[in-house]
């Protein structure tokens, strides 16, 4: 296969901070740590709770930049990015060069590799998908929804998109595509999950089995939608580092929905968390991806869509697990507040992934407050587990939901984490803004950031890729994928958030199940 050397490179030197983003810090003291927290329940964020990380942890760091200059597509824009980590090494993903027609999806696929533990970084776009991609492949007009994994057996790095073309006269988006790389930086011509048939296919995911204990070691799994047959849940299984893909199969119920994301046990299973018909459900598989048992329920979901003209994926899950098998899902929603009025981060965990908790509310700010949330990244320090498990939650918000135009919305990112599986939690952290949503492309949707964002742990230190606008200068887009400069340690608040005790209070009518790619 042919494959295509990086061409850029960045150091945490040769990239100044955001200065154009306010930038507020958690406080932390070594004494704090030590002390016995104080829990405070539904307490809203403020700062004198707390005594400061150094600013160099909450530095921006811009990790990649779009070079196309196609007229049809905006440019100087990057939206929607995954992540993970594996080592020292973190590879980001996202989508570079938006167009704004309904078609939607965008020029190509970036990436953003560190292999030193966040010091420098290296940055390219995948090879061999559209007619713009390094070394060009015509039979693919556009590409979206990229997500990546590593297989630590086979030692390849995972990114999978789906890429929008023609078969046999329909031009649509088809059935996803796999690009591998063996150091995140040399990237090969991306293989097929299955054959191409004209349907109309949305949102993949990609997870790898990098348990040693498992037997299904070094298994890969996508999974996709098939929205001509209903928004059904397609998986489809690699057992040799995505070089060939098994025929996709659907789960025993056929289930249906949107914004799957599959994650791996260490004993194997396989939970598929997505957003159903009836709210939050999952799928799992016992035997390495084989065949799928019939979904269950994890909770109803309720959220309320985002001013200011924002693209809104809606209650899409965030997934991952402990070092103990034990699995989360987040998702935003409106429950915990009267009247459904504003959205905060939620999330479910479950031991077995067929017996999930009830909701628990994250404290990113008190049920008071006018701020909404979305678009949750969910991660797991893979080290740790149960009420030692480390957490990091990525997220954007609006302050005032009742905003109602895309220059007086004021968008920020956040990040909030817990030392002890989600018991309780640090206060939350200004990564960025305000932004506005009109410095944002232009989806067929609004506004856009992204459908989702994710949360990876780089030697135990949180770590995201965060697309983040800044005002247009020139009449031109300024939004490209950050990331922090240190990466967040996993300290501990002396003055700790908790919601325990609260329930919701609130529901809205159901709506569809959104496409979006």
């Amino acid at each position: 296969m042919t494959s295509q050397k990086p061409p850029f490179r960045f150091t945490g030197r040769s990239i100044a901070a955001v200065s154009a983003l306010a930038i507020a810090c958690i406080a932390f003291s070594s004494m704090a740590a030590q002390a016995r927290p104080v829990v405070v329940r539904g307490a809203p964020f403020s700062p004198a709770y707390a005594d400061a990380i150094t600013a160099a942890h909450a530095k921006l760091l811009q990790i990649s930049t779009d070079p196309f200059h196609n007229a049809a597509a905006q440019h100087k824009t990057e939206v929607e990015s995954d992540n993970f980590s594996f080592g020292n090494t973190m590879v980001a993903t996202f989508q570079v060069g938006r167009f704004p027609d309904s078609n939607a999806g965008s020029t190509d696929i970036g990436w953003s590799t560190t292999s030193d533990g966040g010091k420098t970084w290296m940055h390219g776009y995948l090879p061999g998908i559209t007619t713009l991609s390094p070394l060009a492949a015509p039979q693919y007009q556009r590409v979206t929804d990229p997500a990546i994994a590593y297989d630590a057996k086979h030692g390849v790095w995972m990114i999978v998109s789906l890429p929008y073309g023609t078969f046999r006269s329909v031009t649509t988006y088809l059935v996803p595509i796999v690009s591998r790389s063996s150091d995140g930086l040399t990237w090969q011509n991306p293989v097929h999950v299955a054959p191409d048939n004209g349907d109309f296919m949305d949102k993949p995911w990609i997870a790898c089995d990098d348990a040693t204990m498992s037997k299904f070691y070094g298994h890969c799994y996508v999974e996709y939608i098939d929205v001509n047959l209903g928004e059904v849940l397609m998986m489809s299984t690699s057992t040799d580092g995505g070089v060939t893909w098994s025929t996709p199969s659907r789960s025993a119920d056929s289930a249906g929905g949107n914004g799957g994301q599959p994650i791996v046990q260490p004993n194997g299973t396989v939970l598929v968390p997505f957003l159903g018909f009836s709210g939050i459900e999952t799928v799992n598989s016992k035997d390495g991806g084989k065949t799928w048992q019939a979904s269950v329920l994890v909770a109803s979901a309720n959220e309320q869509p985002m001013p200011g003209g924002l693209r809104d994926p809606g209650p899409l899950p965030s997934a991952d697990v402990d070092a103990g098998g034990n699995a989360y899902v987040a998702w935003a929603d409106c429950s915990f507040r009267s009247g459904c009025l504003e959205n905060d981060v939620v999330f479910s965990s479950s031991s077995d992934g067929t017996h999930w908790s009830a909701p628990s509310r994250v404290p990113t700010s008190s049920r008071s407050s006018t701020q909404t949330d979305w678009m949750p990244g969910f991660g797991i320090d893979h080290a740790t587990a149960g009420s030692s498990a480390h957490v990091g939650v990525t997220y954007y918000y609006v302050s005032n939901a009742g905003c109602n135009s895309s220059t007086t919305c004021k968008v920020y990112a956040g990040y909030i984490s817990s030392t002890n599986g989600g018991t309780t939690w640090n206060h939350p952290l200004q990564l960025a803004g305000p932004m506005q949503p009109a410095w944002m492309p232009q989806s067929d949707l609004g506004h856009m950031l992204g459908d989702y964002l994710s949360t990876s742990f780089v030697n135990g230190l949180g770590r995201s890729s965060i697309p983040i606008a800044l005002a247009p200068k020139n009449g031109k887009f300024r939004q490209a994928t950050y990331t922090t400069a240190m990466g967040l340690p996993p300290l501990r608040d002396r003055i700790q958030l908790s919601t325990f005790g609260e329930r919701p209070v609130a529901r809205l009518p159901r709506r569809p199940i959104p496409v979006m790619e």
